[in-house]
């Protein structure tokens, strides 16, 4: 695909796309990060069954939150930098499922997608 689709924009427009979805992810990884460390510090020398704890939401559920977050981060910058290279190889904005071009909106609101709104799972 040499042409970006119409409407689509350039590909640097495409490429500040990614790079900013990119920080924004990274940055979102550190708060989670941090907040994993907190956890951990908070609970150094503490007993560990706090399920029974009825002033606070038990150590399991914080856990498996900010897990389940980190690793969707990762996920994201995965999909960021899989989106990068396809750009790169000229095949950005096209479904990986049907071949059909991606919605540019759909593009600007997750512009790491794989997938158009038709296909999209």
């Amino acid at each position: 695909m040499d042409d970006p689709p119409e409407g689509a924009g350039t590909p640097r427009d495409r490429a500040g796309q990614l790079a900013s979805r990119r920080h924004e992810m990274q940055m979102q990884l550190q708060d989670v990060e941090r907040e994993l460390a907190a956890l951990r510090r908070s609970r150094e020398g503490a007993a560990d069954d706090d399920e029974h704890d009825p002033d606070g939401v038990p150590l399991s559920e914080q856990w498996s939150r900010l897990e389940g977050l980190r690793l969707a981060r990762l996920e994201a910058l995965a999909g960021i930098d899989d989106a990068t290279e396809r750009l790169a190889r000229g095949e950005d904005g096209v479904c990986r499922s049907c071949g059909n071009l991606i919605a540019p909106a759909r593009l600007a609101v997750r512009p790491e997608v794989t997938t158009c709104i038709d296909c999209a799972p």
